[in-house]
């Protein structure tokens, strides 16, 4: 794994994510997880996911209030599941991008939203060292 270059491409990721979340609300599986993204600079609508609900419950209350959003579920197995189970019980009344989800999946060597502060800060730790 070119680390650099997945490094570059999820802060690219990061930059383009927090734009769109001024406008699109962002769904993520827990409150740690909106925690990490604020720690990223997002400023926009992230919803947790934890809200004591059904996710049929879940996905009706974001039908009612939005057209599009991002999940941003963990990509381990439970956020999988999380990720297409909204994005099938919204299908057709909201548009779900999972862009971002992939990008991250693919580039980060962690499963969890919670862990990018922190992966991104030995990244950078170890980009600028490998340059000196």
């Amino acid at each position: 794994m070119d680390y650099e270059k997945s490094y570059e491409d999820l802060k690219k990721a990061l930059l383009e994510l927090s734009e769109e979340n001024k406008k699109i609300p962002i769904i993520v599986e827990g409150e740690k997880d909106i925690d990490a993204l604020r720690k990223l600079d997002l400023k926009g609508v992230i919803i947790s996911l934890n809200k004591g609900m059904s996710l049929t419950d879940f996905c009706d209350h974001i039908a009612e209030k939005y057209k599009e959003i991002i999940i941003l579920t963990d990509w381990d197995r439970r956020g999988g599941y999380l990720c297409h189970t909204i994005e099938k019980n919204l299908r057709g009344r909201v548009k779900c991008n999972l862009y971002y989800r992939e990008v991250f999946a693919k580039n980060a060597v962690i499963k969890t939203v919670e862990g990018l502060p922190s992966w991104i800060i030995t990244m950078d730790k170890r980009i600028i060292n490998d340059k000196s």
